[in-house]
């Protein structure tokens, strides 16, 4: 099992032993996040005509993990800067070629912008349509979408938790054996070990997973973005990583219709620990 925790929102993040999750997820995860100081939008690289940039850039909590704890963000080319530090929206700025701030709070009505591929099967058209906003030089179509509808006080972008298997990744290189199915792609909070290759956990829908003290809802799949198929570090750009769970794992999200889809979101039923090694149990 590995957990993950992305202090900054669309940073690259940490592989944490152990971690709280409470009622908006692990504690400290997408605790921080940029807004562009010219639209007012909470930064992402799910628009990259402006922000691919930041998946060069990663954050790590300096000590203790919480919201408003410091983090220490290393910016492409290696440098080090700390939360604490009095122009650190000066350097972020200057390392993202555009005016940002660093904000450990969404504001009242916080989105983000969202560019939606041209990939048959992403999602569906009423859905995109319907929270367009305007299009690319490339003619795809941009959203607003809210930040943390089910996780408040955070910036998530829906659910407190994702999870993911590594039957579905193995499934998922099956179908695209030249891709880099790296974990990181896909920014889930556990990966959970299990035997197979395939989409497993599109079975779990409906029932509770318990992992060390921890237990948790399963409540619909995960539909992905063109995040996904951007290059960071050690991994290449691929947009076929997009159109294979396009073509082969759209799943229907309740009230919404079916996306390509690739794990799963959950809500908290119990807070607790999790730990790397911890028992996990489907009921």
């Amino acid at each position: 099992m590995e957990i993950c925790r992305c202090p900054v929102k669309s940073m690259q993040g940490e592989t944490p032993s152990e971690v709280v999750v409470d009622a908006t997820g692990v504690v400290g995860d997408r605790a921080y996040a940029l807004v562009d100081g010219e639209t007012g939008a909470v930064v992402s690289a799910k628009d990259p005509r402006r922000w691919a940039v930041l998946l060069g850039m990663s954050a790590r909590f300096s000590a203790e993990a919480g919201p408003g704890q410091p983090i220490t963000i290393t910016l492409p080319g290696g440098v080090r800067v700390s939360s604490t530090e009095q122009d650190i929206d000066s350097q972020l700025s200057s390392a993202a070629g555009r005016t940002v701030t660093l904000s450990g709070a969404p504001a009242s009505g916080a989105h983000y912008d969202e560019v939606w591929p041209n990939i048959d099967g992403l999602a569906p058209e009423q859905f995109v349509a319907s929270l367009q906003t305007g299009h690319t030089s490339a003619g795809e179509a941009v959203t607003a979408l809210p930040v943390g509808m089910l996780a408040p006080g955070t910036f998530q972008d829906v659910a407190p938790v994702t999870i993911l298997t590594t039957s579905s990744l193995r499934a998922a290189r099956r179908l695209h054996p030249e891709g880099n199915w790296d974990p990181r792609r896909f920014r889930m909070t556990v990966l959970i070990d299990t035997d197979g290759d395939r989409f497993l956990e599109n079975d779990w829908l409906g029932r509770s997973l318990t992992v060390g003290s921890v237990r948790l809802s399963v409540f619909a799949p995960t539909p992905r973005c063109v995040m996904v198929t951007l290059a960071q570090p050690d991994l290449g750009a691929d947009r076929h990583i997009l159109t294979t769970v396009a073509r082969h794992n759209r799943a229907e999200v309740p009230g919404t219709g079916r996306f390509a889809c690739l794990g799963v979101y959950a809500s908290v039923e119990q807070s607790g620990t999790i730990r790397v090694g911890d028992n996990v149990e489907l009921t």
